[in-house]
């Protein structure tokens, strides 16, 4: 596509069709900036536009002695908890570019310096709500005996939730759990694994260790105040999110066009047994 240089050309074939493709990018760029969207629960039902979604939580099937069921003359009724998401954030990004501002870089090139910085804002926004939420039905695991001893700290934790087991779980495996840190524990986590003798092997030079004692590790800027670290079982937090593409519209008595993202999603919790944090966070 030739490159765009007057606003009004957005309202063309060819500017529809560019801000199609940046809508995509921009969508497929959010889902790559959030550090929460491996963790989310993606088995959801409804329709998204009804303004919510069902999340369902199945309970664990109980064995019974053979012939129980043909004695009773029926099975066991599957049992499920439903979690419903209400999608209720609506929000907005909306610019007004002006005909003179655009010049230098065209049109396409200073939307595509914008989209990038909408990823980043529109995945802090989620990441935001998504751990602030996870954070606020969290169960607390006192960590107090372990002031100075971090590795033992968070391994405390982790074994807390793997051997969790009620109705619906029997013991986690740490494959599924997910370990979102502040920069500064972290940093705690790394300088532990540089400092042990037993991890000649550790590339120290490196920012990432990406798992810890058999568990994914992050660091995250987006942790709610206070809290040090959250870990999370895959799926424990539903955050279903619906974007409307890019639209330009014309700014009345002005050269200049509104560029306009709309963008809605909720955030529940659904497996609250399965989400832990220091005490006190």
């Amino acid at each position: 596509m030739p490159r765009i240089t007057a606003l009004n050309l957005l309202e063309s074939d060819d500017g529809k069709a560019y801000l199609a493709e940046l809508y995509g990018r921009t969508i497929e760029g959010v889902q790559k900036a959030l550090v929460s969207a491996g963790m989310k629960n993606m088995d959801l039902s409804g329709d998204p536009v009804s303004g919510t979604v069902e999340a369902k939580r199945f309970v664990n099937a109980t064995s019974k002695d053979y012939g129980t069921a043909r004695t009773a003359g029926k099975g066991d009724a599957v049992k499920a908890k439903p979690v419903t998401v209400a999608i209720d954030k609506d929000k907005e990004i909306v610019e007004e570019l002006e005909q003179k501002d655009v010049r230098l870089y065209g049109v396409d090139g200073v939307l595509d310096r914008r989209s990038a910085n909408h990823i980043l804002r529109m995945a802090a926004e989620l990441d935001n709500a998504f751990f602030t939420t996870a954070a606020a039905e969290a169960t607390e695991v006192d960590v107090s005996a372990y002031a100075t001893d971090v590795a033992a700290e968070l391994e405390a934790v982790i074994q807390e939730c793997e051997t969790t087991q009620n109705d619906y779980v029997d013991g986690v495996p740490r494959s599924m759990m997910h370990l979102v840190l502040s920069p500064k524990y972290y940093g705690k986590i790394r300088n532990d694994l540089d400092k042990t003798t037993n991890n000649a092997n550790v590339n120290t030079a490196a920012e990432e260790f990406n798992v810890w004692h058999g568990v994914r590790a992050y660091s995250c800027v987006h942790l709610p105040a206070g809290c040090n670290y959250l870990l999370l079982v895959e799926g424990s937090v539903a955050q279903p999110v619906m974007a409307d593409q890019y639209v330009a519209e014309k700014i009345p008595l002005s050269n200049a066009y509104g560029v306009e993202l709309f963008y809605h999603y909720g955030t529940k919790v659904v497996t609250p047994d399965l989400i832990f944090k220091p005490k006190g966070a």
